[in-house]
This record gives C-alpha cells, sequence and structure tokens, in this order.
C-alpha cells in the first residue's frame, strides 16, 4: 500500500497573520513618511466671520488678492504649494464686530474679490488703499498665520 504523498510546506496554502501585520505597517510607514504639504494658511480664531486680503512679491511684482470670508475658528489655505517669499502682508476685517488688523505696508484693494498687480497709484487707478500688516516667515516652506482678536498681533508659525 502506497502511502500518499504530502506537499511540501513552501507549496501549501495557509494563512500568514505575521506576513499581513508586517505588509500592513509598511503601508502606514509610506504613508506618513509622505511629505505634508507647503502651503501658505490663515486661521481665524476669533468668534467673528473675518475677510482676509494678502499680499506679496512674486517674480512679475507684486500683488495684492482677496478676499476669503473665514467663518468662526476656521481656517483657509491663501496659497498652495512651497512659499516663494518670506515676507507676506495680511489686511483683514472683522465683518461681526467691526475691527481690522491693518499695519503699515500700504496696498491696493477693492471691495469685490480681486487680483491687483501692483502697489502704487492705487486711488487713481480706481482701487482702495490700505495698510497691511507684515508677516515674515523666516524663509520656512510652509506657514500658517493666526488672527485673534482685532487690534491684537497676527502671529504665526510653521
Amino acid at each position: 500500500m502506497a502511502l500518499p504523498t504530502r506537499a511540501p510546506p513552501w507549496t501549501r496554502e495557509r494563512t500568514r497573520p505575521f506576513e499581513t501585520l508586517i505588509g500592513a505597517a509598511a503601508c502606514l510607514l509610506a504613508l506618513m513618511a509622505t511629505p505634508a504639504r507647503a502651503d501658505l494658511r490663515l486661521c481665524n480664531q476669533t468668534g467673528s466671520k473675518v475677510g482676509v486680503t494678502l499680499g506679496y512679491r512674486d517674480a512679475q511684482g507684486w500683488v495684492t488678492e482677496g478676499w476669503w470670508d473665514l467663518k468662526p475658528r476656521t481656517c483657509e489655505t491663501l496659497q498652495k504649494g512651497t512659499l516663494a517669499a518670506q515676507f507676506y502682508y495680511v489686511y483683514a476685517v472683522d465683518y461681526t464686530r467691526g475691527g481690522e488688523w491693518g499695519g503699515r505696508a500700504m496696498m491696493c484693494t477693492r471691495d469685490t474679490a480681486f487680483t491687483i498687480r501692483g502697489v502704487e497709484d492705487c486711488l487713481a487707478r480706481g482701487f482702495d488703499r490700505n495698510g497691511f500688516v507684515e508677516v515674515d516667515t523666516g524663509q520656512q516652506k510652509n506657514w500658517t498665520i493666526q488672527l485673534s482678536d482685532p487690534g491684537q498681533p497676527v502671529t504665526g508659525g510653521p
């Protein structure tokens, strides 16, 4: 009588919980190693709705853009990708309680959505002129600007 032959262990189908666990861990590590997006973000830490404008210098010169409307205690990406400048400028208005975040850097704005090239002769070109707060990003690749109550300093960090 012939004895039944068994297939070698490497050909048998079996469950491999350890290998499955190792594979899952490798996938998790790969996801964690994915670099974070580099953006310029602004967070409205107030209890008010806030309107925000942004000024910066790009390869063609000065640009101002607006308006981003931020609900209370929310954040918004103002520019996607690695920051192109060290200094950005912010002018914001508290729509709910009144007040503003402004500074000494004079730039052009308007009441409706806009992108304006240049910061000279704002009024003569039909724009408004407002003082923006300078934000020094320290040449970081990403930065988040924090707005607290109007009249308080604009803060931020990577």
